[in-house]
Protein backbone atom coordinates (compact mmCIF):
# COMPACT_ATOMS: atom_id res chain seq x y z
CA UNK A 1 0.00 0.00 0.00
CA UNK A 2 1.31 3.51 -1.00
CA UNK A 3 1.96 5.70 1.86
CA UNK A 4 0.12 9.46 1.38
CA UNK A 5 2.05 12.15 2.70
CA UNK A 6 0.45 15.73 2.74
CA UNK A 7 3.41 18.47 2.04
CA UNK A 8 3.64 21.26 4.41
CA UNK A 9 5.80 23.96 2.74
CA UNK A 10 6.53 26.97 4.95
CA UNK A 11 7.63 30.03 4.16
CA UNK A 12 7.83 33.35 7.26
CA UNK A 13 5.97 30.18 9.11
CA UNK A 14 3.09 30.15 7.08
CA UNK A 15 1.83 27.23 4.63
CA UNK A 16 2.47 28.07 1.22
CA UNK A 17 3.15 26.09 -2.41
CA UNK A 18 5.14 26.83 -5.15
CA UNK A 19 3.88 26.85 -8.60
CA UNK A 20 7.41 24.71 -10.61
CA UNK A 21 9.46 25.83 -7.82
CA UNK A 22 9.29 29.56 -8.51
CA UNK A 23 9.29 31.35 -5.28
CA UNK A 24 7.22 34.66 -6.93
CA UNK A 25 4.38 32.65 -7.59
CA UNK A 26 3.13 31.12 -3.80
CA UNK A 27 0.02 30.81 -2.68
CA UNK A 28 -0.69 30.93 1.21
CA UNK A 29 -2.75 28.33 2.21
CA UNK A 30 -2.96 28.39 5.87
CA UNK A 31 -1.67 30.82 8.13
CA UNK A 32 -1.21 28.24 10.73
CA UNK A 33 0.62 25.30 9.53
CA UNK A 34 -0.26 23.78 12.68
CA UNK A 35 -3.92 23.59 12.37
CA UNK A 36 -3.22 22.20 9.11
CA UNK A 37 -0.74 19.59 10.03
CA UNK A 38 -3.80 18.35 13.24
CA UNK A 39 -6.50 18.39 10.39
CA UNK A 40 -4.13 15.49 8.40
CA UNK A 41 -3.88 13.69 11.71
CA UNK A 42 -7.67 13.91 12.29
CA UNK A 43 -8.04 12.44 8.81
CA UNK A 44 -6.05 9.21 9.53
CA UNK A 45 -2.89 10.38 7.79
CA UNK A 46 0.18 9.43 9.51
CA UNK A 47 3.31 10.89 7.33
CA UNK A 48 3.69 14.40 7.24
CA UNK A 49 6.05 15.61 4.37
CA UNK A 50 7.16 19.35 6.35
CA UNK A 51 9.38 21.86 3.77
CA UNK A 52 11.32 24.78 5.74
CA UNK A 53 12.08 27.10 1.85
CA UNK A 54 13.51 29.95 3.45
CA UNK A 55 15.89 27.32 4.73
CA UNK A 56 16.39 25.83 1.44
CA UNK A 57 17.00 29.18 -0.03
CA UNK A 58 18.88 30.55 2.70
CA UNK A 59 21.27 27.57 4.11
CA UNK A 60 20.18 27.77 7.41
CA UNK A 61 16.81 25.73 9.06
CA UNK A 62 14.62 28.84 9.83
CA UNK A 63 11.43 27.05 11.00
CA UNK A 64 12.50 24.91 14.23
CA UNK A 65 9.48 26.74 16.27
CA UNK A 66 6.71 25.01 13.48
CA UNK A 67 8.14 21.63 13.33
CA UNK A 68 8.57 22.01 16.97
CA UNK A 69 4.94 23.27 17.30
CA UNK A 70 3.35 20.23 14.84
CA UNK A 71 5.44 17.46 16.88
CA UNK A 72 3.79 18.65 19.79
CA UNK A 73 0.03 18.70 18.53
CA UNK A 74 0.11 15.81 16.55
CA UNK A 75 2.03 12.17 16.44
CA UNK A 76 2.76 12.42 12.67
CA UNK A 77 5.92 10.91 11.44
CA UNK A 78 7.67 14.04 10.24
CA UNK A 79 10.53 14.32 7.72
CA UNK A 80 11.88 17.52 7.90
CA UNK A 81 14.13 19.04 5.47
CA UNK A 82 15.28 22.72 4.08
CA UNK A 83 19.18 23.97 5.17
CA UNK A 84 20.15 21.38 7.02
CA UNK A 85 24.01 21.08 6.72
CA UNK A 86 25.54 20.01 9.99
CA UNK A 87 25.09 17.36 12.22
CA UNK A 88 24.44 20.09 14.41
CA UNK A 89 21.89 21.00 12.30
CA UNK A 90 19.72 16.97 12.68
CA UNK A 91 20.34 17.26 15.86
CA UNK A 92 18.50 19.70 16.46
CA UNK A 93 15.51 18.98 14.16
CA UNK A 94 15.76 15.07 15.70
CA UNK A 95 15.15 16.78 18.96
CA UNK A 96 12.59 19.17 17.78
CA UNK A 97 10.25 16.33 16.48
CA UNK A 98 11.11 14.63 13.20
CA UNK A 99 11.26 11.15 12.77
CA UNK A 100 13.51 11.75 9.77
CA UNK A 101 15.88 14.61 8.01
CA UNK A 102 15.56 15.48 4.25
CA UNK A 103 18.70 15.74 2.67
CA UNK A 104 19.09 17.23 -1.04
CA UNK A 105 21.49 20.37 -2.39
CA UNK A 106 24.00 18.73 0.26
CA UNK A 107 24.20 15.68 -0.44
CA UNK A 108 24.76 16.89 -4.12
CA UNK A 109 27.81 18.76 -2.84
CA UNK A 110 29.16 16.98 0.10
CA UNK A 111 27.76 13.49 -0.70
CA UNK A 112 30.65 11.48 1.41
CA UNK A 113 29.59 13.27 4.27
CA UNK A 114 25.65 12.32 3.33
CA UNK A 115 26.75 9.35 3.45
CA UNK A 116 28.48 9.34 6.85
CA UNK A 117 24.97 10.91 8.25
CA UNK A 118 23.36 7.77 7.08
CA UNK A 119 25.61 5.78 8.91
CA UNK A 120 25.57 7.88 12.38
CA UNK A 121 22.15 8.33 12.30
CA UNK A 122 20.96 5.22 10.58
CA UNK A 123 19.87 5.07 6.57
CA UNK A 124 15.56 4.92 8.20
CA UNK A 125 16.12 8.44 9.23
CA UNK A 126 18.06 9.90 6.30
CA UNK A 127 15.88 10.69 3.55
CA UNK A 128 17.48 11.62 -0.01
CA UNK A 129 15.76 14.40 -1.76
CA UNK A 130 16.26 15.10 -5.63
CA UNK A 131 14.51 17.69 -7.40
CA UNK A 132 14.82 17.45 -10.95
CA UNK A 133 14.13 19.65 -13.87
CA UNK A 134 14.62 17.53 -17.51
CA UNK A 135 16.23 14.74 -15.37
CA UNK A 136 18.62 17.24 -14.06
CA UNK A 137 18.84 18.12 -10.54
CA UNK A 138 17.76 21.82 -9.00
CA UNK A 139 19.59 23.00 -6.23
CA UNK A 140 19.27 25.82 -2.75
CA UNK A 141 15.39 25.47 -2.96
CA UNK A 142 15.00 24.78 -7.04
CA UNK A 143 16.53 28.65 -7.29
CA UNK A 144 19.92 27.06 -8.85
CA UNK A 145 19.85 24.38 -11.97
CA UNK A 146 22.83 22.22 -12.03
CA UNK A 147 23.94 19.97 -15.25
CA UNK A 148 24.02 16.45 -13.12
CA UNK A 149 21.76 14.34 -14.40
CA UNK A 150 19.54 12.51 -11.81
CA UNK A 151 20.76 8.60 -12.58
CA UNK A 152 24.64 9.56 -12.27
CA UNK A 153 23.90 11.32 -8.88
CA UNK A 154 21.68 8.45 -7.12
CA UNK A 155 23.87 5.82 -8.70
CA UNK A 156 27.27 5.93 -6.38
CA UNK A 157 24.92 6.88 -3.30
CA UNK A 158 22.86 3.57 -3.93
CA UNK A 159 26.05 1.68 -4.42
CA UNK A 160 26.90 2.88 -0.76
CA UNK A 161 23.45 1.59 0.89
CA UNK A 162 21.11 4.86 0.14
CA UNK A 163 17.96 3.30 -0.28
CA UNK A 164 15.14 5.91 0.85
CA UNK A 165 14.81 8.27 -2.03
CA UNK A 166 11.86 11.24 -2.74
CA UNK A 167 12.22 12.43 -6.41
CA UNK A 168 10.61 15.83 -7.39
CA UNK A 169 9.63 16.74 -10.78
CA UNK A 170 9.84 20.49 -10.49
CA UNK A 171 7.99 21.04 -14.20
CA UNK A 172 5.36 19.10 -12.28
CA UNK A 173 4.93 20.53 -8.68
CA UNK A 174 2.04 22.84 -8.49
CA UNK A 175 0.62 22.53 -12.01
CA UNK A 176 -1.43 19.72 -11.10
CA UNK A 177 -1.37 17.96 -14.72
CA UNK A 178 0.22 14.65 -13.54
CA UNK A 179 3.16 13.19 -12.31
CA UNK A 180 6.61 11.90 -13.81
CA UNK A 181 5.57 8.42 -13.63
CA UNK A 182 7.60 7.39 -16.32
CA UNK A 183 11.33 8.59 -14.56
CA UNK A 184 10.06 7.24 -11.42
CA UNK A 185 9.95 4.03 -13.45
CA UNK A 186 13.38 4.79 -14.87
CA UNK A 187 14.63 5.12 -11.32
CA UNK A 188 13.26 1.46 -9.91
CA UNK A 189 14.82 0.10 -13.33
CA UNK A 190 17.88 1.14 -12.62
CA UNK A 191 17.71 0.99 -8.59
CA UNK A 192 15.24 -2.14 -7.86
CA UNK A 193 15.29 -1.95 -3.78
CA UNK A 194 14.93 1.81 -4.02
CA UNK A 195 11.83 3.20 -1.47
CA UNK A 196 11.10 5.73 -3.55
CA UNK A 197 8.75 8.95 -2.91
CA UNK A 198 7.18 10.33 -5.78
CA UNK A 199 6.51 14.28 -5.76
CA UNK A 200 4.81 16.47 -7.81
CA UNK A 201 1.78 17.48 -10.11
CA UNK A 202 -0.28 14.46 -8.21
CA UNK A 203 -3.97 15.95 -9.03
CA UNK A 204 -6.24 12.61 -8.33
CA UNK A 205 -6.38 10.03 -7.20
CA UNK A 206 -5.49 7.73 -10.45
CA UNK A 207 -2.32 9.66 -9.86
CA UNK A 208 -2.00 7.85 -6.86
CA UNK A 209 -2.68 4.67 -8.10
CA UNK A 210 -0.13 5.22 -10.99
CA UNK A 211 2.12 5.32 -8.83
CA UNK A 212 1.18 2.97 -6.88
CA UNK A 213 1.53 0.51 -9.88
CA UNK A 214 4.63 2.02 -10.81
CA UNK A 215 6.16 0.77 -7.59
CA UNK A 216 6.66 4.02 -5.91
CA UNK A 217 6.49 3.35 -1.83
CA UNK A 218 5.16 6.93 -1.03
CA UNK A 219 3.87 10.14 -2.50
CA UNK A 220 3.86 13.58 -1.19
CA UNK A 221 0.81 15.62 -2.32
CA UNK A 222 0.42 19.48 -1.31
CA UNK A 223 -1.84 21.83 -3.85
CA UNK A 224 -4.41 18.66 -5.03
CA UNK A 225 -5.12 18.69 -1.20
CA UNK A 226 -5.15 22.27 -0.95
CA UNK A 227 -7.15 22.77 -3.84
CA UNK A 228 -9.58 20.35 -2.80
CA UNK A 229 -8.97 17.94 -6.19
CA UNK A 230 -8.48 15.40 -3.83
CA UNK A 231 -10.02 15.40 -0.04
CA UNK A 232 -8.97 14.03 3.05
CA UNK A 233 -11.90 11.50 2.46
CA UNK A 234 -10.74 10.07 -0.61
CA UNK A 235 -7.34 9.04 0.80
CA UNK A 236 -8.64 6.99 3.61
CA UNK A 237 -8.98 3.99 0.74
CA UNK A 238 -5.20 4.68 0.91
CA UNK A 239 -4.63 3.90 4.52
CA UNK A 240 -3.23 0.51 6.19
Amino acid sequence: MITIIPAIDLIAGQCVRLSQGNFDRSTVYAADPVVMAQQFAEAGIRRLHLVDLDGARTGSVKQIDVLEKIAAATDLVIDFSGGIKSVADLNRVFSAGAAIAGIGSFAVRQPDTFLEWMDLFGSEKILLGADVRDEKLALKGWTEQSNIPLIDFVIPLYQQGMRHLFCTDISADGMLQGTATDLYKELLHQFPDLQLIASGGTASIQDIEALEAAGCTGVIIGKAIYEGLITLNDLKKFSA
